[in-house]
């Protein structure tokens, strides 16, 4: 086999792997979306305060056919919140179509309620939480559109 061809075949190789590595998770891999969200479900905790310090979270959208990325959250008092910044993505679109999503922290999940945050007040002590925690955080009171989710029992 000539090295031109070892190269392909290893490339190949390392593509199918990492493929096959990325659907044999449940959830999303890295960047990846994913599906179905698995883990125990547990009831909704009165308080997120204890996850305060986790960073990323996954968060399952579209319960009919099941989206999953990781997101990071933000613990604001007692409530969990996500922030998909200044942009409209998929997981944001889902949102806006059914509310009822899923999230899982430290491999527990959680079935919530996803509903958006339009009070200027709480969008400005979730940007306090959030420049602080997010390092590429962005104050989201500075947006035009602002797309934070407050995440609670359903």
């Amino acid at each position: 086999m000539s090295q031109l061809n070892e190269k392909r075949f290893a490339i190949a190789l390392l593509l199918v792997m990492t493929a096959a590595l990325a659907t044999a998770c449940s959830g999303p891999f890295v960047v990846f979306p994913g599906g179905a969200l698995d883990g125990p479900v547990e009831p909704v905790p009165a308080s997120f305060e204890p996850f305060a310090d986790v960073e990323t979270i996954q968060l399952e959208t579209r319960p009919h056919d099941p989206y999953s990325v990781n997101v990071v959250g933000a613990v604001v008092g007692e409530r969990l919140y996500v922030s998909g910044g200044g942009g409209k993505t998929t997981w944001i679109e889902n949102i806006e179509a059914d509310p009822r999503v899923r999230a899982r922290i430290e491999g527990v999940v959680y079935e919530l309620g996803a509903h958006r945050v339009e009070d200027d007040a709480e969008i400005a002590e979730f940007g306090e939480v959030w420049t602080e925690k997010v390092a590429f955080g962005r104050d989201p009171t500075q947006f035009d559109e602002v797309w934070i989710y407050r995440l609670e029992a359903r």
